[in-house]
Formats: C-alpha cells, sequence, structure tokens
C-alpha cells in the first residue's frame, strides 16, 4: 500500500496511537492557560530533548542533504550557520527566563508597550505559519521520494497535520514536551540511519574524494557561493532573529530554573548540529551514488530517493521505522510551533480585549488559534516551490523584530516609536529586495529591475545576494530605529526599571507570579552591575558561570567543525 509493506504501516500506525495517547493524557493536566502554554517544571533532561526536538526537523535534513547535494560540503552551512549563534544560547537562556513571561509578546509589552506586543503577536505567527509550512513541505517530499511518488507529498503534509494538530491541542505545550523526548530520541536515529549505507555503496569518503573532482565540492569554504562572508553574515542575521522566534521562549522557559533552560537549549542544538553532519554527508555521497547509476533527482528529493533505494531492502519495517522518526522530527517542532503561536494571540491579542473570562475560555481560544495558524503553514506548503527557498523566506521574516528586541534589551533610550519604525521599515526592505511569488505566480521580482545596477560584489549569478540583501534590511532597520528614538519620546523611567530589575533578579525555585513580567513578592532586586556604568547601555557584567558556559560552548562548536573537516580531508 502506497510502496510500504505491512509491518512498515503497522509501525507507523502504533506511532500515531502512541503520540495521540501522550496528548489525552496531557490534557488531563490542564487547568488554567499557562498550563497549555507555559508549564515550568521540566528538568535538564526533558529540556534538552525539547530543545533538540523543536529545532530539529525534517525539511532541515532535506534542505542540507539538497543543498550538500547541489554544492557539496559547503550545504551543510545551510543548517550551521546557526552553529556560532549556539554558545550565546547560554547567555540569552537565563534572561529569557528572568522574564517571566508566557509569551515572547509580554516581553515586547513590559519593554514598550501593548502596540509593539501586537506587531510581534502578529509578525511572530506569520513566522511560525511559514516555519511549519517549510517543514511539512521539506518531509512530504522525503516521504513522497521513499515511496517512489505512490504517497504524494499533499497526501503526507495532510497526515502529518492531523495527527501533530490533534495531540498538540488537546495537550498544549505539556504534551509537546514529553512527546519531544520520545520524538528526539528517533529523530536521532533517523539522522544516522541512511549514512552507512549509502558511504558503504559509494565506498566511503575514499570514494567520494576518488569520483568528485572539483576541490570545492569537498571545501566547507569555497571561493564562491557559501563562502566565509556569506557564512558570518547569515548566522548574524540568525543570531538577531532567535530571540524573537516564538517557540524560543519556551525552550528557555518552561524549565524548572534559570539552569534547566540553559543546559537544555545549549546542549539540545548542539546535539542538533551533530545531527546535521550525516545530513551533509549523505547528500555529498549522494552526488557519486546518482551519477554512478546514470539517474536524476530533484535535490529535494535526494534523501527521500536514498531511503526508498536502500531501506526496504535490509528488513520489512525499517522504512517504516525510517518514517516514523522523520515523522517525529516534523511534528516535534510543528507542535511546539503552534502551541507557541497560540499562545501569542491568546495572551497578547485576545486577552487584553476580552478581559475576565474562565481560565477555560482561553484555553479553548488557544486551541482555536492553534488550527487557524496550521492552516496558514499548510497553504504556505503548498505555494512553497522548494525547500530551500522556504529556509530563506523562513531565515528573513525571524530577523524582523530581532532588532527591537535587542535595542531595548541594551539601550534605555529605544522607544516604542524606534521598535516599529526598525521593524516595518526592515520589513520593506526585505520585500523590496525579493521576488515576491506564491507558487507560479511572481509579484515583483527585485532582481528584474535593479540587479544590474548594482556592483558585482553584491551579485551572486547576476542576483541580489542573499549576505547582502540581509545586510541591506538589518542597516536599514538598526539605523532607522536609532534615528526615530532619538527623536521620540523615552519610555517611562519607571517601566524601564521594572524591565531590567527582571533581566536582574534570578529566578528562585518553585516562585510563583500572577501576571507575566512581573518579580514574586518579596523578590530583592541585585544592584546594577554593567559594563558601561552610568550610561544609558544596558550590557551586565557577566556572571562567572556565564562565561565558563560560553567558552565550554565554543569548544563545542570548534570540535565540530574540525571533525567535518578532518572527514572531508581524511
Amino acid at each position: 500500500m502506497f510502496g510500504l509493506a505491512i509491518a512498515d504501516i503497522l509501525v507507523l500506525g502504533l506511532y500515531f496511537l502512541g503520540m495521540a495517547a501522550i496528548g489525552v493524557w496531557s490534557a488531563r493536566k490542564i487547568k488554567k492557560s499557562a498550563d497549555f502554554f507555559m508549564p515550568r517544571r521540566f528538568g535538564k533532561a526533558m529540556m534538552v530533548m525539547f530543545g533538540f526536538g523543536a529545532g530539529t526537523h525534517s525539511d532541515q535534513a532535506v534542505g542540507v542533504a539538497s543543498k550538500s547535494f547541489s554544492s557539496g560540503l559547503s550545504g551543510i552551512w545551510y543548517q550551521w550557520l546557526w552553529l556560532p549563534c549556539t554558545p550565546f544560547y547560554w547567555l540569552i537562556a537565563p534572561v529569557m527566563r528572568r522574564f517571566r513571561a508566557i509569551t515572547t509578546g509580554d516581553v515586547f509589552e513590559a519593554r514598550y508597550n501593548r502596540s509593539v506586543a501586537v506587531l510581534y503577536a502578529v509578525i511572530g505567527m506569520l513566522n511560525l505559519s511559514v516555519n511549519i509550512g517549510l517543514m511539512l513541505r521539506g518531509s512530504s517530499e522525503v516521504i513522497s521520494a521513499s515511496t517512489q511518488g505512490l504517497l504524494s507529498a499533499n497526501a503526507a503534509i495532510a497526515v502529518m497535520t492531523i495527527v501533530f494538530v490533534a495531540y498538540g491541542v488537546a495537550g498544549g505545550l505539556a504534551a509537546a514536551i514529553i512527546t519531544d523526548f520520545i520524538q528526539g530520541i528517533l529523530t536521532i536515529i533517523f539522522s544516522f540511519m541512511l549514512l552507512p549505507l549509502i558511504m558503504n555503496a559509494v565506498g566511503g569518503m575514499a570514494g567520494i574524494r576518488e569520483a568528485i573532482s572539483d576541490p570545492h565540492t569537498l571545501s566547507l569554504a569555497p571561493p564562491t557561493g557559501i563562502t566565509p562572508f556569506y557564512v558570518a553574515v547569515l548566522s548574524l542575521n540568525a543570531l538577531v532573529g532567535i530571540v524573537t522566534q516564538p517557540h524560543t521562549m519556551s525552550n528557555c522557559a518552561a524549565g524548572k530554573t534559570e539552569m534547566e533552560g540553559r543546559f537544555g537549549w545549549m546542549f539540545g542544538n548542539i546535539i542538533k548540529r551533530i545531527c546535521t553532519i550525516p545530513w551533509c554527508l549523505t547528500g555529498l555521497a549522494a552526488i557519486v551514488y546518482f551519477a554512478g547509476k546514470g539517474i536524476e533527482v530533484e535535490p529535494d528529493k535526494v534523501f527521500g530517493a536514498v531511503a526508498g533505494d536502500f531501506l526496504p531492502k535490509i528488513l520489512p519495517g525499517i522504512l517504516g521505522i525510517f518514517l516514523a522518526a522523520l515523522l517525529a522530527s516534523v511534528m516535534s517542532s510543528c507542535d511546539a510551533f503552534m502551541i507557541a503561536s497560540s499562545g501569542l494571540f491568546t495572551e497578547n491579542i485576545y486577552r487584553p480585549l476580552v478581559r475576565d473570562r474562565s481560565q477555560q475560555h482561553y484555553v479553548t481560544v488557544g486551541r482555536i488559534a492553534s488550527v487557524v495558524v496550521v492552516g496558514g503553514g499548510v497553504a504556505f506548503a503548498y505555494g512553497l516551490r522548494g525547500v530551500v527557498e522556504g529556509l530563506e523566506i523562513f531565515w528573513m521574516i525571524s530577523a524582523m523584530m530581532g532588532l527591537a528586541f535587542w535595542l531595548g534589551l541594551f539601550w534605555r533610550r529605544m522607544t516604542v516609536a524606534g521598535a516599529w519604525a526598525t521593524t516595518l521599515i526592515g520589513f520593506f526592505v526585505m520585500l523590496f529586495t525579493s521576488e515576491i511569488a506564491f507558487a507560479k505566480h511572481v509579484f515583483w521580482d527585485f532582481n528584474r529591475h535593479f540587479a544590474a545596477h548594482l556592483p558585482g560584489f553584491m551579485l551572486l549569478e547576476a542576483e541580489l545576494s542573499l549576505p547582502w540583501q540581509m545586510i541591506l534590511y538589518l542597516g536599514a532597520g538598526l539605523i532607522s530605529g536609532i534615528v526615530v528614538s532619538l527623536f521620540t519620546r523615552p519610555v517611562s523611567q519607571e517601566k524601564l526599571e521594572n524591565f531590567y530589575a527582571l533581566t536582574r533578579t534570578p529566578i528562585t525555585p518553585g516562585e510563583q507570579v500572577d501576571q507575566p513580567c512581573t518579580l514574586p513578592e518579596g523578590a530583592v532586586v541585585p544592584q546594577r552591575r554593567n559594563v558601561f556604568p552610568n550610561t544609558s547601555l544596558e550590557i551586565a557584567v557577566p556572571s562567572r558561570t556565564s562565561v565558563i558556559g560560553f567558552f565550554i560552548g565554543w569548544g563545542f562548536v570548534a570540535a565540530i567543525v574540525y571533525v567535518v573537516y578532518a572527514i572531508a580531508r581524511g
């Protein structure tokens, strides 16, 4: 059936039933909206797998394998662009936890006002819809290719959507975190399952080096395409945007204390960076494997084509395990994104307008909002022309409110008008310098009108390169935010003092707060210790724990890069 053996279908059926059961079980513990959107009760192990599962999904494997198949080893940077950001997660996580917020929208309201929180909620829901659509599209390409097209990509999207919506809507973030623990283990299996099979078929790295004559194909930093400049700019854009990806708040703040968030977010993502290696090597080996068989494969279908070619020959049911792991990787992220987006709508748009309703009423609204956001993601999935294109759209949208967050965190003079200016002008420049299309319909194409008038260093294959597009919208947003803030009314001193008091006051075990972004009763606020005292800059002197963890993170980054370099060089 659909290119699957009976054993494969049984494995998938058991997996679907298990995930649904977890959702129903978790739903029994939901008594108030905070239980649905932000239960703060998980330890390090659960937070590591949540950080890994929420940030790891099959479209990334598809994207890395696709880019490695078309560009060589440097295609790994399509996920490794986050690699230089990873040590910063150790520093960011405790600050996000100290906000004592349910959503990142609460943080924008605490720093600016409700209008900026609503702006963030709208952009955040758009961001998550795009990401959900991207994940569904990427995983559907694998499923379609691994079943030789007998199960269509559109049908695969529908099945995956029904399952993760069912358990996510029922059990909220708790269900997402519990299922992510299981699905994270499956994702690790899925990441490494194909590599030894295809490597054996092509004679390992020695066979790849012998078959590929272009040395740039085996370079992490080729002279064109994904160059060090390309990686540096994309990594900066990633760091700007990571704090305002709506699910980041739950990655940092669903643990019992600050350390759970720190440990879970950084080390969960380090596991992800390791899993990126077999995705890349699979795409690299596929260059040799399919060339040897004289088969042309679309880059987005490479990962699924390798699975469909090797796994059914091993043992009945193996392809089912692979597809269950694949579904785990996408659904473990989609569920977290769905809950984060419903929290944004409910807590930052709906609740301020419709006050004094029961907790169950807000939970119901959150569940309805979840389905609406997923619907937008499904529409994006059907209209997306390719997984790599979708990744680039997601990267750009993620950064749109990042500048407002960072400027508001580090500069007291940043104003409400400045936050609006930096976001809207950055958005305008991003859209203006893009190609705006849906499926086959192109509504605007910057390169057709302006690329010929740009200097050569800004172009790649006669089009504005992605790094320069990012420099343009980040630069325009940064300058406009600073200039507008200098000429508009500052945020009140009382509001600023409350905001920065939150960032300085550590979490105590078991503390309770009645409202988001407020300190618990009796909390003692530490004195201000700034790197630049007596200025409007708010850059705190880091603690010993922060410094040690930060450098440990960089040690892991260096080790991971060296391993891939050593593998490529032999």
